[in-house]
C-alpha cells in the first residue's frame, strides 16, 4: 500500500512570495509516486493573500485545500489547524517565505523511510539569512540541546516531515511548533535530520524581527523542560528546591540560636530574616510539589503515561458470525460491524483500526470502503 503525503504551508501576509512558492511546490507533490495534497493555512492575512490562495485552489482543486483562520492566531496554531485537516500518512511542514526550498521533499521522505524516522528536521547546514540571525539561532540550537539532550543541530527548522501518528498525539498551541523535536522526542518517537538546501528571502518582509523574540522562546524553553522532565513528577522538582532551601533556612536559624545560647544578640540581624523566609518558602514549594504529584496521580487514566509504538498480539482473536460484530482482533460477519483491530464485513462499517466493507465507512485509522469520496489527490487525476 502506498503512503500518502500532506504538505502544510501557514501564511501571513505572503502575497509576493506565493507564486513562486507554489508553483515549486505543486512541481514537488507532482513528481512524487504517492498520492499527495497541499493545504495552505491563511493566519489572518491583510495583503491580498487571502484571495491569492482562493485562485490558486481554483487552479487545482484536485490537489490544493486551503484554510482561512479568522485572525492572526500565530503560527503553532495555523499549524494545528493545517494538522486536523492533513489525511496524509507523512505530513510535511514548510513556510511560505520561499527560503525552505520544496524540491528538497523527497529528502525528507527518503530520510525518514530508509532510517524509519518518525520525525525529520531539514537542517539548514548552509543557512542563507543574516548574521545576526544567524548567531542567534545558534545559541537557541546550542541551549536547546544542552536543556533537553535531544541531538539536532537546528530545531527552529519550518521544514519538517512528520509520521501520521505524531501529529495526532502532540497538540500545539503557544510558540510550541519550535519545540517540536523535543516533544515528539520526550514521547518516544524516533527523531532525526537532514541537510537541506536554505535561500535567501526575496519577497516579503520577516515575521520576527522583534528583539523580545529570544527571551520569549527561552521561557519556552523552560516550559517544555519542564513538561518534558517534571510534569508526571512535580515533587522532583519544587520538592527538591523546596527541601534545599528549607535545609538551608533551619542550617542559618540553628547558626543564630547557638549565637543566642552564647548571649549574643539575633534580633537585629537580617541573617534572621534571611533563616525564616527560606523555611517558609522552602515548605510552600515542598507543598505546591506534593499537591501536583496528588493531582497527577488523581488525573483520568485515559492520559495514559506511556505510548506504544507496536503491538503484536495474534491472541484471544474472536471472528464474528454471519451477522455479528468482530471481536478485538478479528473479522465481523457479512452484516457487522469490525473489531478495533478488524475489517467489517461486506454492508458494515470498519473499526478502529480496521478497512471497512465494499459499502462501509473506514475506522478513525483505517481507509474507507470503495464508496468513500474523501481521499487525497492521486498521482496524474
Amino acid at each position: 500500500m502506498s503512503q500518502t503525503v500532506s504538505a502544510v504551508v501557514p501564511v501571513l501576509d505572503e502575497v509576493e512570495a506565493l507564486p513562486r512558492v507554489h508553483g515549486e511546490l505543486v512541481a514537488a507533490l507532482d513528481d512524487l509516486t504517492v498520492p499527495t495534497e497541499l493545504i495552505y493555512v491563511d493566519d489572518g492575512s491583510t495583503d491580498g493573500s487571502t484571495e491569492a490562495l482562493a485562485k490558486l485552489q481554483a487552479e487545482r482543486p484536485d490537489l490544493v485545500r486551503v484554510a482561512v483562520l479568522r485572525r492572526n492566531y500565530g503560527k503553532s496554531a495555523a499549524l494545528a489547524a493545517g494538522f486536523d485537516l492533513a489525511r496524509g500518512d507523512y505530513v510535511v511542514m514548510l513556510d511560505a517565505d520561499g527560503q525552505d526550498v520544496p524540491g528538497e521533499l523527497p529528502r525528507l521522505l527518503q530520510a525518514a523511510q530508509a532510517r524509519d524516522l518518525d520525525v525529520v528536521c531539514g537542517w539548514r547546514a548552509y543557512r542563507d539569512d543574516r548574521a545576526g540571525k544567524k548567531w542567534q539561532s545558534r545559541l537557541y540550537n546550542l541551549t536547546t540541546r544542552a536543556l533537553t539532550g535531544v541531538e539536532l543541530h537546528d530545531f527552529n527548522t519550518g521544514y519538517k516531515l512528520l509520521r501520521r501518528e505524531v501529529v495526532a498525539e502532540l497538540p500545539l498551541y503557544g510558540e510550541f511548533h519550535r519545540f517540536l523535536p523535543v516533544l515528539a522526542a520526550d514521547l518516544g518517537f524516533r527523531v532525526g535530520e537532514t541537510s537541506v538546501a536554505h535561500r535567501p528571502r526575496t519577497a516579503g518582509q520577516s515575521k520576527f524581527r522583534s528583539l523580545l523574540r529570544f527571551p520569549k522562546t527561552l521561557l519556552d524553553l523552560l516550559t517544555v523542560v519542564f513538561l518534558t522532565r517534571f510534569a508526571d513528577r512535580p515533587l522532583y522538582l519544587f520538592g527538591g528546591l523546596g527541601a534545599a532551601m528549607a535545609a538551608l533556612g533551619t542550617a542559618i536559624l540553628a547558626y543564630l540560636s547557638a549565637l543566642w545560647f552564647a548571649g549574643q544578640g539575633i534580633g537585629d540581624r537580617p541573617l534572621l530574616i534571611l533563616g525564616v523566609l527560606l523555611v517558609l518558602v522552602g515548605v510552600q514549594l515542598f507543598s505546591v510539589g506534593f499537591l501536583g504529584d496528588v493531582v497527577r496521580h488523581t488525573r483520568p487514566r485515559e492520559q495514559r503515561p506511556y505510548r506504544l509504538r507496536a503491538c503484536h498480539d495474534t491472541a484471544g482473536e474472536d471472528p464474528g458470525g454471519p451477522a455479528g460484530a468482530g471481536g478485538p482482533g478479528g473479522a465481523a460477519g457479512s452484516d457487522g460491524a469490525g473489531g478495533p483491530d478488524g475489517p467489517a464485513g461486506s454492508h458494515g462499517a470498519g473499526g478502529p483500526d480496521g478497512p471497512a466493507g465494499s459499502a462501509g465507512a473506514g475506522g478513525p485509522n483505517s481507509p474507507a470502503g470503495s464508496a468513500d469520496p474523501t481521499r487525497p489527490h492521486e498521482p496524474g487525476e
